[in-house]
């Protein structure tokens, strides 16, 4: 259990370990840098974030619960 909650420490703090999400999370920074600078304030006020561009970027977050009730 000790160990668990350091690998969801180190992905809350660093990302995922998957080389294809980090990829995206990537190409997701450089297209919201590139919308925000084309970005008409007055008609979208609030900037893009990475999340807007990441078609994977929602899925679920490994909890406590939800590991041990799968590996169960």
């Amino acid at each position: 259990m000790r160990e668990f909650h350091s690998w969801v420490k180190y992905q809350r703090r660093r990302g995922s370990l998957h080389v294809g999400m980090r990829i995206e999370r990537s190409a997701a920074l450089v297209a919201s840098i590139l919308a925000n600078q084309a970005r008409d304030p007055r008609r979208r006020p609030e900037p893009y974030t990475p999340e807007g561009f990441m078609q994977h970027g929602d899925q679920v977050v490994a909890s406590l619960e939800l590991a041990m009730s799968s590996w169960s």
